[in-house]
């Protein structure tokens, strides 16, 4: 079964949506950007997309690529991520959100210690953007091909066939994880807690006014490292990331409220309604009554 798009999440920016089953720990998902928006998160889970035509801008940390049709990416466990359509281009993109059990079981035998373990735990991969210029990359995508193809149709045996495809992916991808920098480990385990308090504390008080000095008050930090940290993690500023989030609340309550608009944006952390009417359309490309009616 392919899903359509949706992410939501608690106050500390992890997914809420639970990928699969108990039983079957696997999601795929059909992604149309502009209207999908992928804000950031991160999920215990470890993700593989496609992108089948159009083309986006993925976001793993404070790396950002555009990645063009019939390239894709992986995202590693626990790690910040999220994508944006280029220039307002329509893109689509299949993926499949696995748990790592899908592939080892348990973590009690030698896939989970060889194969997996080593991959989620290092701090140098969160990532990798696939192409099919390289051997072993073209491989990985062919799986999400073969495994979305199974996932689609579901034919007697699907689940095994999506194992055995995501199986050989894991051990394509733990093959070529590049080596854990130990001088960088900790830096980067310290800096990716402290953007998710903060990003916590922003979501939570992003209806009134907020300075860089209180949202680096969260983790206890001086304004200057604040802003170091949002750099070092999700490559953007305290500030911005802040405008995008209330953009993409007012963007929620546009849809599922009757809502005022004027009563949205001052809800969202605008005061000035000019400012929130241009802000919305340099980021949705309409005006906000327009992407009400669905323009």
């Amino acid at each position: 079964m392919i899903l359509p798009c949706s992410v939501q999440t608690n106050m500390q920016g992890e997914e809420l949506r639970k990928h699969g089953t108990r039983l079957f720990p696997v999601a795929c998902y059909l992604d149309l950007l502009p209207g999908d928006e992928i804000a950031w998160h991160w999920h215990n889970e470890l993700e593989l997309g496609l992108i089948v035509n159009g083309s986006v801008v993925v976001e793993t940390g404070s790396d950002s690529r555009r990645i063009y049709a019939g390239e894709g990416f992986f995202i590693n466990s626990n790690i910040l991520h999220a994508a944006v359509s280029s220039d307002g281009d329509t893109c689509e993109i299949h993926s499949v959100v696995f748990h790592p059990r899908a592939v080892s079981g348990s973590t009690d035998n030698i896939i989970w210690q060889k194969y997996l373990k080593p991959l989620m735990e290092n701090q140098a991969c969160p990532g990798f953007y696939l192409t099919p210029d390289v051997v072993w990359q073209k491989q990985v995508l062919d799986c999400l091909g073969f495994l979305w193809q199974s996932a689609a149709q579901e034919p007697f045996g699907f689940e095994i066939r999506i194992r055995n495809e995501l199986s050989t992916a894991v051990a394509l991808l733990s093959e070529n994880q590049p080596v854990v920098s130990k001088k960088s480990f900790g830096k980067a385990q310290r800096d990716n807690a402290r953007i998710k308090e903060m990003l916590s504390f922003i979501q939570a008080n992003y209806d009134r006014e907020l300075t860089i000095e209180d949202i680096a008050s969260a983790c206890a930090i001086s304004a200057s490292e604040c802003i170091r940290c949002f750099r070092a993690t999700i490559n953007t500023t305290p500030i911005a990331y802040l405008k995008s989030y209330r953009l993409q609340q007012a963007a929620i309550k546009l849809q599922l409220t009757t809502d005022k608009i004027s009563v949205i944006a001052e809800s969202c952390g605008f005061q000035e309604m000019s400012y929130f009417a241009r802000a919305f359309k340099e980021v949705y490309g309409c005006t906000p009554s327009e992407y009400r009616i669905g323009k």
